[in-house]
């Protein structure tokens, strides 16, 4: 007899075996002997009470022997089938990939960037000496933005597609199982590297192909049909299906979309700043305690609250993390953030944004929302003045309205200045900040204090342009064959809901093409 049950364990006693059996025990009023083995379906940390806890949901095994769970995936050879061009290698583009294979099709991925192990030193000058190469970055390159951006797996997008098919290719391709059973899996940026690299070796072992450093500059159409791309303004590429994946930074795709006549819409997105606390400040207000155990991770908090019409959130929070330089042209600054595996960084950082509706940029132009974001990003440059320092305040001063006299250690290696930050920040959100951060305050004890830094700009939390798609048969409405996916199309918010609108799309070319 199998049987689904809910355990708290104490947080030093959550990796011991037998203090786990011995749980199961009790709950189910049964002796030792007869639990024949156990697997942990969901493990999640409850600290609203003094007492730290964590929950397990537990299939136990009763009175029958344990039967492992197998997860395989055969996939074929398609070297010689029909070929579906992917552009981008992102989680989209490349779980679109592996979908083509699964289906019997041979996806050719064409990703404007570098490899993973080529982007470290593209990186390393962005954060050494400010230079930002435009083809390789934070955001461009193999594995997308969320390669370097440290691989959070949370996701709401239950109804979208299997969230556990995704989290499983990624163990098989060397994340640990614990993402599988973690309320908030997370594999970490030095690790998801050579996990992308062994995606990359299972689409070219199947016969598919990636490609790098090829950067498609046209779409070839004939009849309101798709019929290729053209890379790098020479080389012509003929697909009858195109999955158009290039993740919510790609700008250059919106403008030739619009250029050509090809429908786009400007769409709502969201913008802040990063805020930074010493990691001690988030462990003890949220474990109630002075020193965090040695057995907790690090602290995470989630924060909202509405001012006015608008909401005010924190988004993407890095416990243990780092503050990292995102530009993806020269003259613009960009902050995201990111956690190694260990999340053992002494910073905890997360975007706090404000809603942008499409009535606070008013116009038709439906590259609007985008010219709007790119022109907040330059003037943060200009504050920052150059080399991607960024503008920076301390939170009570920021709230306050003064100039903050020094500005905290941080974790953001390019460096900060120190600048009034409502300069950079259209009205609104500063209002909207300066309103909700010392709400947030009383929410969370210690969160609303001088000791934490506001690093600005956080603006790419999501697209600023809707690649428009049919509901049924995920194309363009316009242009038959034409897939706009995932983050760039404003159809996902993170990896997993990527990669699933990526295995949707890829599910659709072999229906509807």
């Amino acid at each position: 007899m199998q049987k689904e049950i809910e355990i708290t364990i104490a947080p030093e006693d959550a990796g011991s075996e037998e203090e786990i059996i011995k749980q199961l025990s009790i709950a189910l009023k049964i002796v030792l002997s007869q639990i024949r083995g156990y697997k942990i379906l969901k493990r999640s940390i409850d600290a609203r009470s003094r007492r730290v806890i964590f929950r397990m949901q537990v299939n136990v095994f009763i009175d029958e022997p344990q039967v492992a769970d197998v997860f395989t995936l055969n996939y074929q050879n398609v070297a010689d089938k029909k070929r579906v061009i992917i552009v981008g290698a992102g989680p989209a583009g490349l779980f679109a990939a592996l979908q083509c294979i699964e289906n019997g099709m041979k996806p050719i991925v064409l990703e404007r960037g570098k490899d993973v192990k080529q982007r470290r030193r593209d990186l390393a000058l962005i954060n050494k000496e400010g230079i930002v190469n435009t083809e390789s970055n934070y955001c461009y390159g193999e594995g997308g933005a969320g390669t370097y951006s440290d691989g959070k797996l949370y996701t709401r997008s239950n109804k979208r597609g299997d969230i556990n098919k995704v989290l499983q290719i990624f163990v098989q391709h060397g994340a640990t199982d614990d993402i599988l059973v973690d309320a908030r899996p997370h594999i970490g940026t030095n690790k998801l590297p050579h996990i992308i690299t062994a995606i990359r070796e299972t689409i070219l072992n199947a016969g598919g192909e990636v490609h790098f450093g090829q950067k498609v500059t046209d779409f070839l159409i004939e009849s309101g049909k798709i019929k290729g791309v053209v890379v790098n303004d020479e080389e012509k590429l003929d697909a009858e299906a195109v999955i158009l994946a290039t993740g919510h930074s790609a700008r250059d795709i919106y403008t030739l979309l619009n250029k050509k006549g090809i429908l786009v819409e400007a769409k709502p997105f969201a913008l802040g700043v990063r805020i930074e606390h010493p990691q001690e400040i988030i462990d003890a207000a949220q474990y109630h305690c002075a020193v965090r155990s040695e057995f907790l991770p690090p602290a995470y908090y989630s924060l909202v609250e509405q001012v006015g019409s608008r909401g005010v959130f924190s988004f993407c929070m890095c416990p243990g993390g780092i503050i990292a330089p995102c530009a993806t042209y020269e003259n613009e600054i960009v902050v995201n953030g990111w956690s190694p595996s260990k999340r053992n960084n002494p910073f905890a950082n997360s975007g706090t944004v404000v809603q942008v509706t499409l009535e606070d940029v008013p116009g038709d132009d439906p590259l609007r929302m985008m010219n709007f974001q790119s022109e907040i990003e330059k003037t943060a440059f200009a504050l920052g003045g150059g080399n991607l320092v960024a503008p920076g305040q301390r939170m009570v001063d920021f709230v306050e309205g003064r100039v903050s006299a020094d500005l905290p250690r941080n974790s953001y290696l390019p460096g900060t200045r120190s600048v009034m930050l409502k300069e950079t920040l259209p009205d609104f959100i500063a209002s909207s900040l300066k309103s909700a951060l010392p709400v947030f305050g009383k929410k969370m004890k210690g969160y609303y204090t001088n000791e934490a830094i506001l690093v600005g700009v956080e603006s790419r939390s999501s697209s600023p342009v809707r690649i428009p798609r049919d509901r049924e048969t995920f194309q363009h409405p316009e242009v038959a064959g034409l897939y706009p996916c995932a983050e760039g199309a404003g159809y996902a918010g993170g990896i997993v809901s990527a990669a699933i609108d990526g295995v949707n799309c890829a599910n659709a070319v072999l229906k509807f093409n």
